[in-house]
């Protein structure tokens, strides 16, 4: 099977955006399409990576609306929706349509408005990722988050002050990405002492609501050496799903969509976790990228809370986590998010990350749906 390239990929700003879904859609699409120096008749499929564009403004049919609005008609278009891991569902839908010989041409923009609503109103469509059992009894994704950093912290003796620390890091690497919502660095104590939303868990630790779009062009190795020098290929990817009900799981601190997905990705890349150059993992809450960076095999279970601590993830580290600044800074546009992941890892190994670069010849994405409910990890490596 010959190897799936990404040769363009664009991020509009994200944050409160006047734009509304169709238009965040199309503005990255341009963007890419002239990133990779693609024309529209060229795409053959489109894919939109949206969680709720229907529930947030009842707008639906966004995909054929897109190739409308790009000028590429007929190229066949599919919604990809897995709640706020859609767009890592959409990177795999993507390498599946190009891998498979259906596409030599593919493209893939995620997107979500979401700022319009009331943080309430945006807080129940999020909560609808959860099981109506547990939604019925007010359960959120911050109420998860809350619980399971609290067992965390007592099960690992971990101090309160590293899950601030993670978020210390990821703003300040967000202030060298032009595209973050919040362009600004914060300290310990203000992460501490900000309002409790989910003790332990404090406003700092919790990503945004957001607006925004992200978008990324496929094609095989071979079309891509038509276009360009400087591309990223995918050279593992793997999608898992974990229990609905998060009670069910034997250990909440353990993500096992998180290890499995990176489990097929990993040797379908024919490397290991220690062979990763950057990483970007979502961190919606500050103790996912504990959780993340643990069940991903880059540190012992109980041991990713020390790595922050030491610095091993800052971007000097020997193992930069999120220096797109994360969703913590980035923003969490939901069907972006995952594309966004994406275009980060593929910038930094093509060499066009400005002040955000690192050196790195592999990357990998984690992107994670609900709480950890549905994960795709997708690992791209430096042309050869």
């Amino acid at each position: 099977m010959e190897r799936v390239a990404v040769i363009g990929a664009s991020m509009t700003q994200f944050g409160q955006r006047d734009a509304w879904i169709r238009e965040l859609l199309a503005e990255a699409g341009q963007a890419c399409l002239d990133d990779a120096g693609v024309a529209p008749d060229e795409v053959e499929h489109l894919y939109v990576s949206n969680m709720a564009s229907g529930e947030f403004e009842g707008q639906t049919g966004v995909p054929n609306a897109l190739a409308q609005d790009l000028a590429a008609v007929p190229a066949y278009t599919a919604r990809i929706d897995q709640t706020s891991s859609s767009g890592g569902a959409g990177v795999y839908a993507a390498w599946q349509s190009v891998a498979s010989g259906a596409s030599e041409m593919t493209m893939l923009v995620g997107g979500e408005k979401m700022t319009h609503c009331s943080t309430a109103e945006a807080t129940d469509v999020i909560a609808s990722i959860t099981h109506p059992v547990e939604y019925k009894h007010g359960v959120t994704l911050p109420s998860f988050a809350g619980m399971t950093a609290r067992l965390y912290l007592d099960t690992y003796d971990a101090p309160r002050e590293a899950l601030a620390k993670v978020a210390v890091k990821n703003h300040e690497n967000g202030v060298d990405n032009p595209h973050a919502q919040f362009r600004k660095e914060v300290d310990l104590e203000t992460v501490l002492e900000s309002p409790v939303v989910a003790d332990p868990l404090r406003l700092y630790d919790f990503c945004p609501i957001t607006d925004g779009s992200a978008a990324l062009m496929f094609c095989p190795e071979s079309v891509a050496r038509e276009y360009t020098d400087d591309y990223a290929v995918i050279s593992g990817i793997g999608g898992a799903t974990d229990t609905h009900v998060v009670h069910e799981r034997a250990d909440p601190t353990t993500m096992g969509g998180v290890v499995n997905s990176s489990e097929i990705a990993y040797e379908m890349a024919d490397i290991g976790p220690e062979d990763v150059d950057v990483a970007e993992l979502h961190d919606m809450f500050t103790i996912l990228e504990f959780l993340q960076s643990e069940d991903l095999g880059f540190f012992e279970k109980g041991e990713g809370w020390k790595a922050v601590e030491e610095g091993v993830t800052d971007r000097d580290g020997e193992l930069p986590i999120n220096t797109s600044g994360g969703l913590k800074s980035k923003g969490h546009p939901l069907g972006a998010s995952g594309v966004a992941q994406a275009y980060e890892i593929y910038k930094q190994l093509v060499g066009e990350a400005g002040d955000r670069q690192v050196e790195a010849d592999v990357g990998l994405a984690c992107n994670v749906g609900g709480f950890g409910n549905c994960v795709t990890t997708t690992i791209m490596e430096a042309r050869r």
